[in-house]
């Protein structure tokens, strides 16, 4: 059997005449390729507005700047996510307040987060960050009230949710990155997600001053529309209003992800299709903790179980057979970088728990039967020895 990834890019024809197109057109960056992504990524998720950057983490990086973080500025996120979900508030000075996540759906724990609050009676929490883990989306409603109530703003990590949804108390669905409920969220175009440009990211929101400010910002704070210009000394005249950053990203990069956006869609039924296999296949199994269901709404960029047992053994085992599961994630407390700070273990017990057994098999939209099948049999083949 030949390697078989956790994820992976399908690049078809289309997508490579989409990139050659755009490499023979007189733009190669800040041409109008860029436009039509984000105009039809806001279409796709709902929001009034969408902005391209160069990757997920340069997203979150420019929310955090919009959102006015100060140096000692206090945020809400989880430890069940890569880095640079807390990363972001540390670039801006920020000091990150990690609460622990909920043992059935693995999102951050409102009660957890509510807990953190009403405790911090010097009101040094300036926002929250919930992560779409795995792509189940967070009810956003109940956030955004709780948000309220404290006087904070809502980053909505969404890099693993596009296309997914929650059901709302009037029975809604509320698309992820549809602004409804988030001020800002966030999007992540890497390769192994359900829309690949290489590298690349998205923000999208509905409110007009935010998309004007992180427009700005991502072109190093230069402005260049005459009405918002303190001078204007001809057509070349520009000037830099604030500290800005280079966070743009190209037009072939766009051209490949809006050629894939168009497949969306297909590709969130392929993953939907991939889930209800693993789940027969795995239904009743001694060897797993818990299996994560098919939820509504869910947009399964992860498949995660977690194991009863012998799981660093297991890896190893389905990597000799060429199947490379991955383990998201570690704990980001407990990453020596937050250590620092005086994060340890046993300060967040029900994702310690959850680390130890995960593992997240191979899901991505060209996994093919034969494929599934093997990676179930190698499983079942480990924990019958």
């Amino acid at each position: 059997m030949k390697k078989i990834p956790y994820g992976r890019q399908n690049i078809t024809q289309d997508d490579i005449d989409a990139v050659i197109s755009v490499l023979k057109s007189d733009f190669l960056t800040q041409g109008p390729s860029i436009k039509l992504f984000e105009d039809a990524f806001a279409e796709y998720v709902g929001s009034k507005f969408a902005i391209a950057v160069s990757n997920g983490t340069a997203a979150l990086h420019l929310c955090t700047l919009a959102m006015n973080l100060n140096p000692g500025d206090k945020v809400i996120t989880t430890p069940i996510t890569f880095v640079a979900s807390a990363n972001c508030v540390r670039y801006c000075g920020g000091e990150v307040v990690f609460a622990d996540i909920d043992s059935e759906s693995y999102l951050l724990d409102i009660n957890n987060v509510r807990a953190l609050l009403e405790k911090d009676i010097n009101k040094e929490i300036k926002g929250i960050i919930p992560v779409n883990f795995a792509g189940r989306v967070v009810d956003l409603e109940d956030f955004r009230k709780l948000a309220n109530e404290f006087g904070c703003w809502i980053i909505e990590d969404a890099c693993h949710s596009p296309g997914g949804y929650f059901i709302n108390c009037q029975n809604e669905k509320v698309t992820s990155g549809s602004g409804r409920y988030a001020d800002l969220s966030i999007f992540s175009f890497h390769p192994v997600k359900h829309i690949a440009s290489g590298e690349g990211g998205m923000i999208t929101t509905n409110d007009e001053l935010l998309y004007q400010k992180i427009l700005n910002l991502r072109t190093h704070g230069i402005q260049q529309s005459s009405d918002k210009k303190e001078e204007d000394h001809g057509i070349w005249y520009y000037e830099m209003q604030e500290l800005g950053y280079n966070y743009r990203l190209t037009d072939f990069q766009a051209a490949l992800g809006l050629s894939q956006l168009k497949r969306a869609t297909y590709g969130l039924e392929k993953r939907k299709e991939i889930v209800k296999f693993y789940e027969e296949s795995f239904k009743g199994k001694a060897f797993i903790k818990q299996l994560p269901g098919y939820v509504e709404g869910h947009a399964y960029h992860l498949y995660v179980i977690e194991v009863i047992e012998k799981r660093k053994e297991l890896v190893d085992y389905l990597r000799q057979q060429n199947i490379f599961v991955q383990i998201h994630y570690i704990p980001a407390h407990l990453m020596p970088y937050y250590k620092k700070f005086g994060w340890k273990k046993g300060d967040l017990p029900v994702s310690e728990f959850y680390y130890k057994n995960c593992i997240s098999l191979p899901i991505f939209p060209t996994l093919t039967i034969e494929e599934r099948r093997f990676i179930v049999e190698q499983i079942n083949k480990f924990y019958a020895k």
